[in-house]
């Protein structure tokens, strides 16, 4: 009897472990069909380190989104170099703001400004809302979106493009459809997002790139390489 229950305790735990294997190999593994989203992207921020956008560009990479700033006084310290090699790679490129809790919404919107090139094609800023690594405090649907207001409508004016709005599953939770309306980048994490209305698709976290040593957020766009390039052109 003893012996039939530790056998039967072994092959638990070989099940459990195959399981295991087989999950992570799956969310290693995923990508979205390529058929129904052909453009890929990444977001980067000093974290990745030092990149090489050249082998970034031939690994089915078409546009970078690259952190620029957060807060009302931040710099991302990579920021510059980022966006100067992605360019110079062939990537359409953008920037994004990550806008915390507890600064004004105009103190961020300068900050972004003063960072961010104004005579260079770029695709629609990034405001980023999330929870992870923000103030503790959490305003109120109405406090936020009186914040997003102040920074969008600056940052709008001097790119002369719709921002685009991030929202975590979190955030988009507390926040979605009671914001500021404005186009989403959306994090569902190996799952395809339960709505349509919106232009980048995060589907992955921990994603791996050729030219980038360690984790990478992936992307998609809605769309094809004719929505991508009206994304880039400058404004009309």
């Amino acid at each position: 009897m003893t012996s039939r229950i530790v056998l039967l305790s072994l092959a638990s735990l070989v099940l459990a472990c195959l399981v295991a294997a087989g999950g992570y190999l799956y969310f290693r593994a995923f990508s979205p069909d390529r058929d129904k989203y052909p453009v890929r992207g990444i977001d980067v921020s000093h974290h990745q380190g030092q990149i090489d956008w050249r082998r970034v560009a031939a690994d089915d990479v078409a546009f970078a989104v690259i952190k620029a700033t957060e807060g009302g006084d931040h710099v991302d310290d990579a920021f510059a170099r980022n966006l100067e090699e992605a360019r110079a790679a062939g990537l359409a490129v953008g920037a994004y703001h990550f806008f915390t809790f507890c600064r004004p919404g105009g103190d961020q919107a300068r900050n972004f400004i003063s960072v961010v090139p104004h005579d260079q094609p770029l695709l629609p800023p990034v405001v980023d809302i999330e929870f992870g690594g923000n103030c503790p405090q959490r305003p109120t649907p109405e406090q936020l979106s009186a914040e997003l207001a102040a920074f969008l409508a600056p940052v709008e004016a001097a790119f002369g493009k719709p921002a685009i709005v991030y929202l975590t599953d979190e955030a988009a939770e507390a926040y979605g459809g009671r914001i500021a309306a404005r186009p989403l980048w959306l994090r569902s994490l190996l799952l395809q997002p339960d709505r349509d209305d919106w232009v980048y698709w995060q589907y992955h976290n921990r994603g791996r790139v050729d030219g980038i040593n360690g984790d990478v957020d992936l992307n998609v766009l809605q769309g094809g390489p004719a929505v991508l390039a009206a994304l880039v052109a400058p404004p009309r």
